[in-house]
């Protein structure tokens, strides 16, 4: 087997170990407010304990990154674990069913593999570098759609926003113009969902890395197109990103959120 088979097998094994332990706390969990609208749960904090100790256990240089104040430094060969124990925390305490683990390995800076677990569906994503994206062993590729004004769009933005603030602005804006616009509460899971053909876009200007870290490359490998909000390069650190099926419908929606920001796309 190749390391990077390997390393595919371990990612899957460690998302289900995590969806368990979220699917044991599901509906009696504790939640509490890390900042205004974002909640914290115990199941967050025991699925990311599992997940860890699976990865480390494997590799135990690697480095570690997870939304819960925890960070391990890479070693020698720049392997990093990414990882969202539960994106979609407030829809996981609302019992809403939309809510996934996500796992991204990153080696400097360069996405390795990525596995996105939806455990209420048993729904596992998982792609590695060069070798396609899959849902539960079938491939996946983007839709083909071409315009916005027939495109089902997702959008993520912060809890909260002002109403004149630039995401309702282009919010709105989207909503004009496409068939129909989305807010799920999962950026890896609409990541995913673009993988899969069942969103043809996405676009967020406020997430973090371990959101997004195994959903980038599940839509690279399915062929979709993924940048900065601009255009230019997707950079994980800073995890602004603009995601379509085609070039044409992303460069569309790059002009219209160029417009809304007051500068032209790159």
């Amino acid at each position: 087997m190749t390391l990077i088979a390997e390393i595919g097998q371990l990612c899957e094994r460690a998302a289900r170990l995590g969806g368990q332990v979220l699917r044991d706390h599901a509906g009696r969990v504790q939640s509490r407010e890390k900042r205004p609208a974002d909640l914290v749960t115990d199941a967050d904090i025991a699925a990311q304990r599992v997940i860890r100790d699976t990865l480390l256990a494997a590799f135990p240089d690697h480095g570690f990154l997870g939304e819960e104040n925890e960070s391990i430094p890479p070693g020698a060969d720049g392997f990093r674990w990414v990882v969202d124990p539960l994106d979609g925390t407030t829809n996981f305490v609302h019992q809403f069913p939309h809510y996934a683990v996500s796992i991204g390995l990153e080696q400097r800076g360069e996405l390795v593999a990525g596995v996105v677990y939806e455990p209420t569906h048993d729904e596992c994503f998982i792609a590695t570098a060069g070798e396609g994206a899959f849902l539960n062993g079938r491939r996946l590729q983007v839709s083909r759609t071409t315009e916005l004004s027939q495109a089902l769009v997702a959008v993520s933005f912060p809890p909260r926003p002002a109403v004149d603030s630039p995401e309702v602005r282009r919010f709105l804006e989207v909503l004009q113009v496409s068939r129909a616009t989305r807010r799920t509460g999962s950026s890896a899971l609409n990541l995913c969902w673009v993988a899969a053909g069942r969103f043809d876009a996405f676009w967020t200007y406020d997430t973090k890395p371990w959101d997004v870290a195994a959903g980038a490359l599940i839509v690279r490998e399915a062929q979709g197109l993924l940048t900065g909000p601009g255009g230019g390069l997707f950079s994980l650190e800073q995890a602004s990103l603009v995601t379509a099926a085609t070039p044409t419908l992303h460069a569309e929606l790059c002009q219209i959120l160029a417009r809304v920001d007051g500068h032209p796309p790159q």
